[in-house]
């Protein structure tokens, strides 16, 4: 390991560290009545005001693989990779539309989970259960992913061996066992703190360093100009409109319904407390527009990834263009960038096994006490099996994993997010809008190829419009097709029960329930009426 690496080393090590003992200090933090009850471990005791709100939620949606994978994919296809910016853009003003309903029936009958909520409005365990298994099944690879961002910053150290991510991984699963949403909430502040001023400096140091934007801009044309076949361009083209459009749109349709996103938004205290947010973050959009910019930077500098691991090339530019101090800074960013959706991540998928399956099929009497035991032990397990996933398969396939965990968590639109807004559809009928679109999409997803990396199958979600008999080249996201088709066999399905009269299940909440707000009673506390 050369000297450079070492100052890396020490410096990443340290913050690592810091933020570490932060974690486990973080049970103390806010007086916790009993950290003991899911409302405590799992959503911090549902108290967070507006600016620990804002970090946390900015801190679980803009990932470590955000830092990394957005910039390598606008590295190898140019314009595409940006699709991210605009999504995130798009995104706010659905969340501000379902988000804030779902906060105020969570608190007013003290649900936990999406699934939770769907149980109680349509009257569905089945329904309910599927919910939960979508949650949990497109949250799994999500997790191993931010450890694919640690293992991308530990290889350009010299750290090639799975050993110390194996190390920061059970430091992770510690201090998440120990003080629950509470921890992620407080290392949030540092990491964004950190990740802002790494990206302020990059965008200044290092466009000084090659010349000006002018002189990137250039070498990235003149780049994917050379490359044949072409792998991407500056501009997007005419074959790729249709495919970054839907993929923008579906993500953001995506990204509110994954269950970290809910479970940071039932930690705020106030319907006022989400609206803030849901104004103030699309400042992180800004953001993400700069890091998606270090592909660029990343050509024009001549950077190269560590064999073919396309992750390494953010932290080879960094190690490449900055002093090792700095770098070693960079790397804590983007390392402490992974812990916290890592932690959130694992404690949503938890509750969602704990709420709606072991609550509800395996020990239905199951106390406070019980299921906080159970989720906290749940957590460990799946932040074990996301580390098997980096250990023994290709980061690629991990990738792949995700882009069709998004497909799957979409297929839980019509049941969460417009159950939200409307009680017309049928329970049965969203059951089998589920099993449509989920078959759709694994289809689809199957027949898609990667050449680069040589899979014949899951290898992207773009699908190609020739496959329906369409004489064109041009491609659409997966997930925006099979969510459509779920919405119509849910539309075609409940004017079809709906006609036979067949029976539905009860709505066990009230149109006041939606628009509740801190210090309305809970459900408990009303009286009870003839």
């Amino acid at each position: 390991m050369s000297a450079g690496h070492v100052t890396e080393l020490v410096i990443f090590v340290v913050l690592f560290c810091a933020v570490a003992a932060m974690g486990f200090w973080a049970a103390r933090w806010r007086k916790p009545g009993d950290m003991m009850h899911l409302d405590e471990w799992g959503l911090g005791g549902r108290s967070f005001g507006t600016w620990i709100t804002w970090f946390l939620v900015g801190g679980d949606l803009y990932t470590a693989y955000t830092f990394v994978a957005v910039p390598a994919l606008v590295f190898g296809a140019g314009a595409a990779g940006f699709f991210a910016v605009p999504y995130t853009v798009v995104v706010y003003p659905l969340m501000f539309l379902v988000l804030i309903r779902l906060w105020s029936v969570s608190h007013r009958h003290g649900f936990v989970t999406p699934a939770d909520f769907v149980r109680a409005r349509f009257g569905s365990p089945t329904l309910a259960l599927l919910v939960a298994i979508t949650g949990i099944v497109a949250t799994m690879p999500y997790i191993a992913l931010q450890l694919v961002g640690i293992s991308a910053v530990l290889k350009t150290m010299g750290l090639g061996s799975h050993w110390p991510l194996v190390i920061a991984f059970l430091v992770l699963a510690a201090y998440t066992f120990q003080s629950g949403l509470r921890a992620p909430a407080l290392i949030a502040f540092v990491k964004d703190l950190l990740i802002y001023a790494v990206i302020i400096v990059t965008v200044i140091y290092i466009p000084y360093k090659l010349g000006g934007f002018g002189h990137i801009f250039d070498a990235a044309s003149k780049h994917f100009t050379a490359t044949t076949p072409p792998t991407g361009s500056t501009v997007l083209g005419a074959n790729n409109q249709l495919n970054y459009a839907t993929l923008a749109f579906g993500s953001a349709l995506a990204l509110f319904l994954y269950p970290h996103s809910v479970t940071g938004v039932l930690a705020s205290k106030s319907r006022n407390v989400i609206k803030r947010n849901m104004s103030a973050l699309p400042a992180y959009s800004f953001l993400l527009g700069l890091i998606a910019l270090l592909g660029f930077m990343a050509i024009a500098a001549g950077t190269t990834p560590i064999g073919k691991d396309g992750n390494t090339i953010v932290p080879r530019l960094f190690d490449q263009m900055f002093p090792s101090w700095f770098a070693g800074v960079a790397f804590a960013a983007v390392g402490i960038g992974a812990l916290v959706p890592a932690a959130i991540m694992s404690i949503a998928a938890a509750n969602l096994f704990t709420r709606n399956i072991w609550r509800e099929y395996i020990k239905k009497d199951a106390s406070p006490r019980h299921e906080a035991w159970v989720s906290k032990i749940v957590s460990l397990l799946v932040k074990f099996g996301a580390l098997l996933f980096i250990v023994f398969l290709n980061p690629q396939f991990s990738i792949d994993l995700q882009l069709i965990g998004g497909v799957i968590i979409l297929q839980t639109l019509p049941s969460v997010a417009l159950g939200l807004l409307t009680r017309w559809f049928h329970r049965w009928a969203l059951v089998l809008g589920w099993v449509a679109g989920m078959a759709i999409g694994m289809w689809m997803l199957y027949t898609i190829p990667n050449p680069k990396t040589g899979h014949l199958h899951f290898g992207g979600s773009a699908f190609a419009l020739s496959k329906l008999g369409f004489d064109t080249d041009w491609t659409i996201y997966t997930g925006f097709v099979a969510v459509i088709v779920n919405l119509l066999v849910a539309v075609i399905a409940t004017l079809i029960f709906k006609a036979a009269k067949a029976p539905d299940g009860a709505d066990a909440t009230t149109p006041d329930d939606y628009t509740a707000d801190e210090g309305d009673p809970k459900v408990s506390e009303l009286p009870v009426t003839a």
